[in-house]
């Protein structure tokens, strides 16, 4: 959503309005704004300029008689200010100790993220969410076959963070233990170290050379390593918390109906959706901000969401919060950013 240029003069009085509001949820009159602007200005140049701001688009007044509040394009101008005004470096070693504290001093990244998601959620009151990077970009550690019986096999798969994914395979055939301790040995010998997309790869492309290169036991390894890797687009985890809390924050800031809350906890649920989402909005590192309507999900459109991206030093996960429009943005804009910054430390430097 672009926003038309403001001189300097409306952008403090959009400012003030829009923090006044932020902090009482109450429609906010010309005089107040002109007490807690600090302009030196009379009360009539106040309301001409707040009469212009809404023929603009970035406030708007619910009845003739009261104050005004901000439109989402208000409190994008406003948000974008916030971020021109940056500073570029925190200080994050009191977020980072927390979550070392919460997830314990060698975490697995399911225990980290975990923590982080709970930590924004308890430190903004909106919903806080963390969401592991792409399967695909996480690296190979090692991969397990054990035997259960009837012909089906558990695959045990270990990636970076310890990341630890099981899922049976039924090949329809009874195989010796041994064999498959032997196939997992070679995928092991062969793949360690390289991400999971570039295991795939590579085990597709063994399986379409000539089939009398490998034995049947070769074979095998190839076959359950092509169906463990399916699905690496997802990511590996995604952890969502508080969500009760926005709903009791929602209920009584402003408002909105029951059944537009039980609309956004159904999304929250699905925790895949809020990926689409995500992967719609983020083009690339940092932070980013989606306010009201410039939602794509209709049931989106009452909050905002506000994410920032993490690097592990070979791939990158989201963490931020969902909260109703009117929410304090450079609080959580600050929390967001401090968090990846934090979870970015810990999965770099484990101990």
């Amino acid at each position: 959503m672009s926003s038309p240029a403001l001189s300097e003069r409306p952008r403090r009085i959009l400012a003030t309005l829009v923090r006044e509001y932020i902090e009482t949820g109450e429609p906010v009159a010309s005089a107040t704004v002109m007490r807690r602007s600090g302009l030196a200005v009379s009360s009539a140049t106040i309301r001409n300029v707040l009469a212009q701001l809404e023929e603009m688009g970035f406030v708007s007044q619910p009845h003739t008689s009261a104050g005004r509040v901000p439109t989402d394009l208000g409190y994008r101008y406003y948000v974008d200010m916030l971020l021109e005004g940056r500073r570029l470096t925190r200080d994050v070693t009191g977020v980072e100790a927390r979550l070392r504290q919460e997830a314990g001093q060698t975490p697995l990244i399911d225990e980290l993220l975990s923590s982080v998601s709970h930590v924004l959620s308890e430190s903004s009151r909106h919903v806080g969410f963390a969401i592991g990077p792409a399967n695909a970009q996480a690296l190979f550690q090692r991969i397990e076959f054990v035997s259960i019986g009837g012909g089906r096999i558990l695959v045990v798969l270990v990636t970076s963070g310890n990341q630890v994914s099981q899922k049976t395979v039924d090949i329809g055939e009874a195989v010796d233990s041994s064999e498959l301790v032997q196939a997992a040995n070679y995928l092991n010998a062969q793949f360690a170290g390289r991400t999971l997309e570039q295991v795939r790869d590579g085990v597709v492309e063994r399986l379409r050379e000539e089939r009398t290169l490998y034995d049947q036991l070769l074979g095998l390894a190839l076959r359950l390593a092509t169906t463990s890797l399916e699905g690496l687009d997802q990511p590996t985890a995604v952890f969502i918390d508080g969500t009760s809390t926005l709903l009791e924050a929602v209920i009584g800031a402003s408002g909105l109906p029951t059944s537009t809350l039980r609309a956004l906890m159904r999304m929250v649920e699905e925790k895949q959706r809020l990926v689409r989402l995500l992967n719609e909005y983020i083009d690339g590192p940092g932070l980013t901000v989606v306010i009201g309507n410039e939602h794509s999900e209709p049931e989106f459109r009452p909050f905002s969401l506000i994410a920032s991206t993490y690097f592990d030093g070979h791939s990158t996960g989201t963490v931020g919060v969902i909260g109703p429009t009117r929410m304090r943005y450079s609080r959580a804009i600050n929390m967001v950013d401090g968090a990846a910054q934090a979870v970015a430390r810990v999965l770099r430097d484990p101990n």
